[in-house]
């Protein structure tokens, strides 16, 4: 698999996992999710959210932990999402 496309897998994992769970991953998550070692998880994370577009995508400061993975919020704030009556997400 090409880098481009798999950080581009990375990304689309987040966002899944985000939506099935209402939080972010860890980064040992998404290494046992996308097979690869805690450590190449881990950079592969922070390439994706480099390469989101706009600053859409953020991890808490001097950190590996998901902050913001846009749309969705992993730090409550006072915008809920619901889905069928279901709120388990925040957003920006």
């Amino acid at each position: 698999m090409t880098e481009a496309k798999l950080v581009q897998r990375a990304y689309t994992t987040i966002l899944e996992h985000f939506v099935q769970t209402g939080r972010a991953p860890h980064y040992t998550e998404l290494a046992q999710i996308m097979g690869l070692r805690p450590d190449e998880a881990r950079e592969l994370q922070r390439e994706a959210a480099e390469a989101a577009p706009a600053a859409t995508c953020w991890l808490s400061h001097d950190t590996d932990y998901i902050e913001v993975w846009g749309p969705f919020s992993n730090i409550p704030t006072h915008h809920l999402v619901s889905v069928d009556g279901q709120q388990k997400w925040y957003a920006l």
